[in-house]
């Protein structure tokens, strides 16, 4: 791959610094999260009204537990969600708490020790005690400093329990809905929730292949397959366990 090199300087135009290439966005921003919520709905929902329908029962049944399972199983992500994040948060501002407190009671020690971890990433003795005296301008700019560099955390932009609860509500919700439409549209066969679905699978394994290295269409026959194998399993077990109930 060929390297671009900068202009020369002259003396009306500063050298001209070479645009660095596009990466692909490894964390999955919200794409990730909102994706495999869906995705995640859609693939419990879908299993758990096959596994009802291979029992032989009415579609007024299978509506009423695809309903339930869309509620139930959003409400379970909500509350995990919420659950989790809040707890994340709370060990962060405990930790970060600390810091404050250190950093009031040994102001000397924790520059050190920042300008330490300077050096160890390859900055020169003089030139990181430098950076770490400029950066502990204030004590709320220290803190933020520390926090980054030690914990690995911007503490103003921690994340939100509720922003994710409700997010992962929503996102299994419609994941979760889609099996059940074509019955609420007055279907009575499984066969359009089974189009509907596979389509919902495929779609969404295609749409994680943004933040990976896999092409769309082996991601979304991937999640394709891997949707229908839970959907084949639920079936039988409500076949055999409706003709052993029946």
């Amino acid at each position: 791959m060929s390297a671009t090199i900068a202009e020369p300087e002259t003396d009306n135009h500063p050298p001209r610094i070479p645009a660095e290439g596009h990466h692909r966005d490894v964390n999955g921003g919200w794409l990730r999260p909102a994706v495999f919520g869906a995705m995640d709905g859609l693939v419990s929902n879908f299993a758990l009204m096959t596994g009802v329908v291979g029992g032989a029962v009415s579609s007024s049944t299978v509506i009423l537990t695809g309903l339930a399972g869309l509620a139930a199983g959003a409400c379970s992500m909500a509350a995990g969600e919420y659950t989790s994040v809040a707890s994340q948060r709370e060990l962060v501002e405990a930790e970060i708490e600390a810091e404050r407190i250190e950093l009031r009671r040994n102001p000397h020690g924790e520059l050190a020790e920042l300008a330490q971890l300077y050096i160890a990433k390859g900055v020169e003795p003089k030139l990181a005690h430098q950076v770490a005296k400029q950066l502990s301008s204030s004590p709320e700019a220290t803190l933020a400093v520390h926090a980054r560099e030690e914990l690995g955390v911007d503490p103003d932009d921690l994340p939100s329990p509720v922003v994710a609860a409700v997010s992962s509500f929503g996102c299994f919700a419609v994941g979760a809905l889609l099996p059940l439409l074509p019955y609420l549209l007055g279907a009575t066969a499984l066969w359009p929730a089974l189009i509907v679905s596979m389509l919902g699978l495929f779609l969404c394994g295609a749409v994680v292949a943004r933040v990976t290295a896999r092409s769309w269409w082996f991601s979304g026959l991937r999640q394709l397959v891997l949707g229908g194998v839970a959907a084949g399993v639920t079936y039988l077990l409500g076949w055999l366990i409706g003709g052993a109930v029946g």
